[in-house]
């Protein structure tokens, strides 16, 4: 009688956690992506991808999407690595960066206006782009080896859109869902990346150390600041996160692609009239990037 008791509670354990696996979220559906690009396209708020999404099934839902937004904004110049700052993560509950594709017409030049309501979920933050001059970075484990691989470092304000109906239940695999936010971006004039040995670890130090800040361009007051190791405490240790996670997918950085290596600063949200322009104190050659917003 026990041991029979006891082999139904067993049973039904396994029923529940088979039941519990298959009501697991999944790789979104097409009509459901479809829906998402769909609202992008409009700058309207997108259903939020199951909170309980795993990674595997936060890629191929992204694949999907990139499918469609290829459509919208042309050809692959390269990828975002995204949560790199961990005052960032923190935010979305996630523990590791993510990453998505950047497009041709997503990349503006400084001095750009810009809607204040380029998406749904418009935000604005202080970032860099670095410029892929050798395979040899898909293999790069240090920033040293990342830094031999670039032959530009350019000042960027990226423009990422959270895009869905609640930013507050976004985790790392949402945002992972959505192509890390990637919207749009502002370049500025991009520092050289010199040849030798000792100007190359010259210039990881003051990546490293550079203070970062984002200023209201007509007061001149601080919106916001922040360090080069904020991000994952060298921002070209952004490039080695983004190499392997790359590799597991089966694809591989090109020389010419740019990679946007996160955020040095808070998320901000941008207003009607408000110009902002982001300097990179103690950065060699580094000249400021700006955007208005109408």
């Amino acid at each position: 009688m026990n041991m029979k008791h006891t082999l139904a509670v067993a049973m039904a354990a396994a029923l529940g956690l088979a039941l519990a696996a298959q009501a697991r979220a999944e790789c979104m559906g097409d009509a459901e992506v479809g829906a998402m690009a769909a609202a992008l396209a409009a700058r309207a708020p997108a259903a939020n991808p199951p909170d309980d999404m795993s990674e595997a099934d936060a890629s191929c839902t992204r694949a999907k999407l990139n499918k469609l937004l290829a459509a919208r904004y042309g050809a692959v110049i390269g990828y975002k690595a995204g949560l790199t700052n961990p005052t960032i993560q923190k935010r979305f509950n996630a523990d590791k960066p993510v990453w998505g594709v950047l497009y041709q017409g997503m990349v503006l030049d400084s001095g750009a206006t810009v809607d204040a309501a380029f998406g749904a979920r418009p935000l604005y933050e202080a970032d860099l782009l670095v410029r892929v001059k050798s395979e040899a970075i898909n293999r790069a484990k240090t920033a040293a080896d990342v830094i031999a691989a670039i032959d530009q470092i350019v000042p960027f304000i990226e423009l990422p859109d959270l895009t869905v109906q609640s930013t507050t239940a976004l985790t790392g695999p949402g945002v992972t869902a959505i192509n890390a936010g990637a919207r749009l971006g502002v370049k500025g004039l991009a520092v050289l990346v010199p040849q030798a040995d000792f100007a190359q670890a010259y210039l990881l130090d003051a990546l490293r150390d550079m203070t970062v800040r984002i200023t209201d361009a007509s007061t001149g007051a601080q919106l916001a600041r922040g360090k080069g190791a904020d991000v994952l405490g060298h921002p070209l240790n952004a490039v080695v996160w983004l190499a392997e996670a790359l590799g597991k997918e089966g694809l591989a950085m090109k020389p010419g692609d740019v990679i946007s290596l996160g955020s040095f600063s808070p998320l901000l949200t941008p207003k009607p009239g408000l110009s902002v322009q982001v300097t990179y104190d103690g950065l060699p050659g580094a000249q400021s990037v700006s955007v208005s917003f109408k």
